[in-house]
């Protein structure tokens, strides 16, 4: 759980910083998917420092995803939007209203029932299909980032968020299904899976929070990586709650989801201020 928590403020405060990057770097093609755009970003340090920090937040969610299930990991990955707005309100100079603060302790209260009620990981191995079933949906995510580039902006960042959040879902999952590093994982396509699924998610993201409302493509992202990498722990995995706590999992899940979501719009960068105006004080 300390993972988990320690990778969920990795990638909050990375999601700061890439978003104020991807959307300084110069415009692309108008597609959903624009591999040139991550060179772009790159030339700026805020995004090679996020590049830093996503990739301890991978180390520790991988060492989470091993010993609690799916469902704790994946809340607490979402409740790393409580880490980008207290960052935000840092960095971005935006100050927190009393309802915005108390969303970042509804996060934290769900989190925390989520602690008391989480069992141990689930002892599923997942079968061969659904292995196989993980790499389409991989493929999936970039035919939909292919074609997304076409719908109107905010349409088009929802859809590039879900679609990156689906990506991500797709390597917590394969992480369980991989289990330990060998040779015999070369023929487990889960691997594939995780490589295809986590490098089409993180190129849709960017592309979402350089072409449209980072609101909607956070809260598209959060939906993705939490409800089926949940079902599948759950229903394909054997994750299980302690004994007579399955409702307080469950209201622990909904309560830091909701609250994660109350506080998508913290990766936005501000707007350019006019000269002598002053900067942004919240919503």
């Amino acid at each position: 759980m300390v993972c988990a928590l320690g990778a969920a403020v990795c990638f909050g405060t990375a999601s700061v910083l890439q978003a104020m990057a991807a959307r300084a770097a110069e415009p692309g093609t108008g597609s959903g998917v624009d591999p040139a755009l991550l060179l772009r970003a790159a030339r700026q340090w805020r995004y090679v420092a996020g590049l830093g920090l996503d990739a301890a937040g991978f180390v520790l969610q991988i060492v989470a995803l091993l010993h609690v299930p799916i469902y704790t990991v994946s809340a607490a990955l979402a409740a790393s939007l409580a880490v980008t707005a207290v960052v935000s309100a840092r960095l971005l100079h935006v100050r927190l209203s009393r309802a915005e603060w108390g969303a970042v302790g509804v996060v934290c209260a769900g989190l925390a029932m989520l602690g008391l009620a989480s069992g141990e990981e689930g002892s599923g191995t997942g079968s061969f299909a659904l292995e196989l079933g993980l790499l389409v949906v991989a493929g999936l995510v970039l035919l939909v980032g292919m074609v997304a580039g076409g719908l109107p902006d905010r349409s088009r960042a929802l859809v590039l968020g879900l679609a990156s959040g689906t990506g991500f879902g797709v390597v917590e999952v394969a992480v369980r299904l991989i289990g330990d590093v060998s040779l015999a994982a070369f023929a487990n396509p889960a691997l594939y899976a995780l490589l295809l699924g986590g490098g089409a998610a993180f190129l849709l993201l960017t592309s979402a929070l350089q072409r449209g409302s980072v609101t909607a493509a956070t809260a598209g992202m959060v939906i993705g990586e939490t409800i089926g990498p949940a079902v599948v722990g759950v229903v394909w995995l054997g994750d299980r709650t302690r004994e007579g706590l399955t409702w307080l999992a469950v209201l622990g899940f909904a309560v830091a989801v909701a609250g994660a979501l109350a506080l998508a719009r913290f990766g936005e960068p501000p707007r350019t201020a006019p000269a002598g105006a002053p900067g942004p004080t919240g919503a």
